[in-house]
């Protein structure tokens, strides 16, 4: 009988898990904000939809598609890359209101949320490496 699933089998040193990699606050809070952008296309999904302004395929298939893609950007933001995939990400989102207007407001919101979130995380990594730096870390 064994212990549970994570019991050692003889002859195998037993697993041990990698330390998790220190994310930064700039990365998390623009990872969060992509992640409620990717939360809130849902709804805009629905009101294309709703009001016939696209075919229902292209309504859900966009809009499920920009949920991925949202989802998976906030997975990317610890890299140059992911950043400035991020802030085309922000353009698409603004772009969206040529399809329903009332986008051009809520990409503005998102714009403004995430440029609050890349510049005050900035200033808090800096006072963060600061800090460590001043402790001897």
């Amino acid at each position: 009988m064994t212990d549970g699933p994570r019991a050692s089998r003889p002859g195998r040193a037993p697993r041990t898990r990698r330390p998790r990699r220190e994310r930064g606050a700039r990365e998390s809070l623009t990872s969060i904000t992509l992640v409620l952008e990717a939360i809130m296309f849902f709804f805009p999904m629905l009101v294309v939809f709703g009001k016939h302004t696209l075919p229902a395929g292209v309504a859900f298939g966009g809009g499920l598609a920009a949920i991925v893609v949202l989802a998976v950007a906030s997975r990317l933001t610890g890299t140059r890359a992911g950043v400035g995939f991020g802030w085309l990400l922000q353009a698409a989102i603004l772009a969206t209101g040529f399809i329903e207007p009332f986008m051009f407001v809520v990409g503005l919101v998102f714009l403004a949320l995430w440029v609050f979130c890349f510049v005050k995380g900035g200033q808090l990594d800096r006072q963060n490496a600061a800090r460590r730096a001043a402790a001897g870390d």
